[in-house]
């Protein structure tokens, strides 16, 4: 959803106070939501629930009654489970859809004379909930066709699961012993409305199971439809306003963060503070409202974009979260906002005036540039604006063949293009690899055509005037080692002449841990911390991305997490790895997890 400034509420919404004054009301209105659910479903899958003195009451009503009662408490059953979740999350759609089945399923249950209880329980929800209706205030959140087919499997598989208990629990009616197959087949047949293998001895309990797997197949349809027809909400996309807007703000404050630079990503939403002064921009992923790096602009301003931040995520019921903030960005953000922060790891910035490669320390970075340039390998460090055309689509070609995988990673540190006519300020350094024979080492010599020469290619975007931020690694797997390592020293030895005074290089998550745990007097927890993440390494580029950037003699430079509360973290990681896509949900690889973490641009 973007905009320059939050949408406009509804006449509920606008009505409600800026935060919640009841914050525990919709947890426990969920639990109750799904307690109500889960008896439905018992008392419409399982006979033993159903026998009991009343029920005999139950003879006097016509004879269809009780069994279609049944298939409709199972629907609201199922119903109400799913929608507990959106009433947790104080969903406005949630509730209106919950004021309607609670009634009903507590006339259900009268109307069996069964689980009284439950009816009582469902009436009395129902009175909770209209009392304390300006609770559940929440906007349906951003969404794509994808969710549709993640709801047919989720749904069709819970369909599955209980059909399958339906068939199973009325063995003393069934006409003969049926195998587990075709009790499978007949669930399956029944979803979809046909008559399956197995017969019943009672036409009661025959059609009782036939309507109950008619049912829930019917259930999954309408809310795959649902999902799949309903009109879609815009994703996070920058507009070319707001992106102007972003671009004079980072042209006047751009040099105070180095991530700033990565707002301009067009998969991302923007936030103005009221004096448009400054901006915040973020995505959101599952349910969690998810910025990076400090706002924008003026800092003086920050406070004003926070407080639009917060109440567009109070409005929506998002979880509001920031990754990779700057320390002061983090202490304006737990002042204004009431949140917390976690110190993640450290960025390496270089200083260029203070790099050199003499000395003891640079012994190892030296010896590497220097046998890697008697290989042939060379580099050109340019503007992007000195590109030629062909050049530029030569690049962005070698890139995209070079991605370790097959969907382009990134959100905090990533700028997830090449060569825009927007971008001219950005830095391109490229290796080239002189063919064999030709002593001079220049790429494109000896006849050789220039698209074979290019082995490795590294983009930095502008960090204000007089610094560049690295924001995409990529070499040929089939190049020499130690390519990257004479692509940093090139960019480090020739920024000078392009008045470049600092260049930030990758992110190092725990680095801190990483290096203290191995310092002599460590203790227990500290060095089965770092255990714990050299372990991880074997997966995830943690250690081997400290001790990448540590070869350059770095300044460290903390980052921090911001979050609302401890037990939104684990939403907060899933979140933040479906952004930077190490996690990819709701596509047509649906689940898969990226090799390898942390790198800056590694896609």
């Amino acid at each position: 959803m973007n905009s320059s400034a939050p949408a406009r509420p509804d006449a509920e919404t606008s009505r409600r106070p800026a935060a919640a004054s009841r914050p525990r009301v919709p947890t426990l209105t969920a639990y109750a939501c799904l307690l109500i659910g889960l008896i439905d479903l018992a008392a419409a899958v399982f006979p033993g629930f159903r026998h009991n003195r009343l029920r005999l009451l139950a003879g006097h009503l016509p004879g269809g009654t009780t069994t279609a009662a049944a298939v409709g408490s199972l629907m609201v059953g199922v119903l109400l489970v799913l929608l507990a979740h959106g009433l947790r999350r104080r969903k406005r759609r949630a509730w209106r859809a919950v004021v309607v089945l609670l009634p009903v399923g507590g006339l259900l249950h009268l109307l069996r004379w069964h689980t009284t209880a439950a009816g009582v329980l469902s009436f009395a929800l129902l009175l909770v909930m209209l009392w304390y209706r300006r609770e559940f205030y929440a906007l349906s959140d951003p969404r794509t066709r994808w969710r549709a087919l993640l709801n047919f499997v989720a749904v069709g598989g819970v369909s599955l699961v209980l059909g399958l208990l339906i068939t199973n629990v009325h063995p003393d009616y069934e006409a003969g012993s049926p195998s587990l197959e075709q009790r499978l087949r007949h669930t399956v047949y029944g979803l979809v409305g046909v008559e399956g293998p197995v017969r019943y001895t009672s036409e009661r309990v025959g059609d009782l199971v036939g309507y109950s797997l008619g049912a829930l197949g019917l259930i999954t349809l309408l809310t795959t439809s649902y999902l799949f027809l309903r009109p879609q909400q815009p994703r996070a996309e920058l507009s070319a306003g707001d992106e102007a807007r972003v671009r004079e703000l980072l042209e006047r404050h751009g040099a105070r963060d180095s991530l700033g630079y990565f707002a301009l990503r067009r998969d991302k939403s923007v936030l103005f503070s009221p004096t448009g002064k400054a901006a915040i921009a973020y995505r959101v992923e599952s349910g969690v409202m998810l910025a990076s790096g400090d706002p924008i602009g003026d800092v003086e301003a920050w406070p004003g974009a926070i407080s639009v931040f917060m109440d567009e995520a109070r409005r929506q019921a998002w979880v509001p979260a920031v990754i990779g903030c700057g320390e002061t960005g983090g202490e304006v953000w737990m002042r204004e906002a009431g949140l917390d922060a976690l110190e993640l790891g450290d960025e390496a910035v270089v200083h260029t005036a203070d790099f050199s490669l003499s000395g003891r320390a640079m012994r190892n970075v030296r010896q590497m540039v220097k046998r890697i340039e008697r290989n042939g390998y060379s580099c050109k460090v340019r503007r992007v604006c000195d590109l030629d055309d062909a050049e530029r689509a030569r690049i962005t070609d070698a890139a995209a063949r070079w991605r370790d995988t097959d969907i382009e990673r990134g959100f905090s540190t990533a700028l997830g293009r090449f060569g825009d006519a927007e971008d001219t300020g950005c830095v391109v350094v490229t290796a080239h690899q002189a063919p064999q024979g030709d002593a001079a080492g220049e790429g494109g010599a000896g006849g050789t055509p220039e698209v074979d020469d290019l082995k490795a290619v590294l983009h930095f975007v502008p960090w204000g005037p007089e610094g560049i931020s690295l924001e995409l690694m990529r070499r040929d797997r089939a190049a020499d080692p130690g390519l990257n390592e004479l692509l940093i020293v090139a960019v480090l030895q020739a920024a000078p002449a392009l008045g470049i005074r600092r260049v930030s290089l990758n992110f190092a998550m725990f680095r801190s841990a990483l290096a203290r745990g191995e310092r002599l007097g460590a203790g227990p927890v500290l060095r089965a911390w770092r255990w714990l993440l050299v372990l991880l390494s074997r997966w995830f580029q943690i250690e081997s991305l400290y001790k990448f950037n540590a070869k350059f003699q770095p300044e460290w430079v903390p980052r921090f997490l911001v979050f609302p509360h401890t037990r939104d973290l684990p939403r907060i990681g899933l979140a933040a790895m479906q952004a930077e896509a190490f996690i990819t949900l709701g596509r047509p690889k649906w689940l898969r997890v990226a090799p390898a973490a942390g790198a800056r641009g590694r896609g």
